[in-house]
């Protein structure tokens, strides 16, 4: 174990090497050996990892356990992590499906690092390590199991790849894994995207496809955290929108950014402090922005910054109103106006006073506007928001009922 690292090796080591293989040997004989810091040699990450398991007074021949939670800690994250379990299964099901030849494994872990879903492996497979931590249940954290791809991920939340001897302890050297951060509306890491192989090594970009899939599984999360939000979708060419390389963003009932994606932060150069203003960041005022949802093709707008940017939107209350199939009535006459067919702009943002107006406020126009030009028959409302007559009812009902006090 390394007592102090230090800047300088004590002997002469070589400048080239043929393999990997052979810097992660020499980095290994320099930090626990002659307690060097291998900077150059292995990943920052890799030895940041090292320097807290080795604080830990672990030793690297210690043998690891792939060791399950309690049954009740289990049950438990599986049911904190429906919504992420749900944003992922289809984008887990076609990850496995695309690596089936590979001999790799997909893991998710939540945001401690306790396995919330494993590919099955086939009862012939000579992956015995990976045969024991495929398992829901089983902790891959780094206070566990020591330096690994998910582990550090959940320390960090920066991607990581992890390689064979990278590994801290030894018994763990056969693995070759890379794993990439899920995270939630509010930015905290909601879960790890890992995939695994044993016994042999990666014959792809591991870290990209990884990277694809957890970048694909956390805008699905975005969208299913986002049922009172607008949600904005956009990029700077029509044809990524839909993509995993889609920006997205979602606006709050107040008129403010509530959130952005990687690809969205990007985009806007928006550092997401204090949550600013939608006009502030897109450079359109909220109630330009409220029609896009009832819209059929995307529509340009330049950003503050002057970029230029192709833009949908979606807004879907939480008790299932759609407002993306209701009544196309404008909500003011500039709306009508700034969003037509492509390839107009929207218009620039109208005085700041104009901000006043809120997603409630919005989503309660429209029901009285759908209801009016219904005539107000309440069935023919209903089908045209998309929703129940009962819940359009209830809605009503709420809005009707007077203030405390009045």
């Amino acid at each position: 174990m390394p007592h102090a690292l230090h800047g300088q090796a004590s002997t002469p080591h070589p400048l080239f090497f043929q393999t990997a293989e052979q810097r992660t040997a020499l980095a290994r004989q320099l930090f626990f050996d002659e307690g060097t810091r291998p900077s150059g040699l292995v990943g920052e990450a890799v030895i940041q990892s090292w320097l807290r398991c080795a604080s830990a007074h672990h030793r690297p021949s210690e043998v690891v356990a792939f060791e399950q939670v309690t049954r009740s800690r289990a049950h438990a994250s599986l049911n904190r992590n429906r919504q992420l379990l749900e944003a992922g299964n289809l984008e887990l099901h076609n990850m496995e499906a695309a690596l089936a030849g590979t001999d790799c494994r997909v893991l998710l872990t939540d945001a401690q690092g306790v396995v919330i879903h494993a590919t099955e492996l086939p009862q012939t497979s000579h992956q015995p390590l990976l045969k024991t931590a495929s398992r829901v249940g089983v902790n891959i954290a780094e206070s566990h199991i020591g330096t690994n791809a998910p582990g550090v991920v959940v320390r960090t939340g920066e991607a990581c790849t992890v390689t064979g001897a990278e590994h801290f302890f030894q018994c763990l050297q056969t693995i070759h894994c890379a794993a990439a951060p899920i995270r939630d509306i509010h930015g905290h890491l909601a879960g790890v995207l890992d995939v695994s192989i044993e016994a042999g090594r990666f014959q792809f970009d591991a870290a990209s496809v990884v990277g694809m899939y957890a970048t694909t599984i956390e805008n699905r999360l975005l969208l299913l955290q986002s049922a009172e939000h607008l949600v904005l979708h956009f990029q700077a060419s029509p044809t990524l929108l839909g993509t995993p390389m889609e920006a997205l963003a979602g606006i709050d009932s107040h008129g403010r950014v509530l959130w952005l994606n990687g690809v969205g932060r990007r985009l806007t150069g928006c550092t997401m402090e204090g949550r600013p203003l939608v006009d502030e960041v897109f450079g359109a005022p909220l109630q330009r922005l409220l029609a896009l949802p009832r819209q059929a093709h995307a529509h340009t707008l330049h950003l503050p910054n002057g970029l230029g940017v192709w833009m949908k939107g979606t807004l879907t209350a939480s008790d299932g109103a759609d407002f993306q199939h209701a009544v196309a009535m404008p909500l003011v006459p500039q709306a009508s106006e700034a969003i037509a067919s492509p390839p107009a702009e929207i218009e620039p943002p109208a005085p700041r006073a104009h901000t006043t107006d809120t997603l409630l406020d919005h989503k309660q126009r429209l029901i009285e506007n759908t209801l009016a030009a219904c005539g107000g028959n309440i069935a023919k409302a209903a089908r045209a928001l998309g929703v129940s007559r009962g819940l359009l009812y209830r809605r009503l009902q709420k809005t009707a009922a007077p203030e405390p006090g009045a």
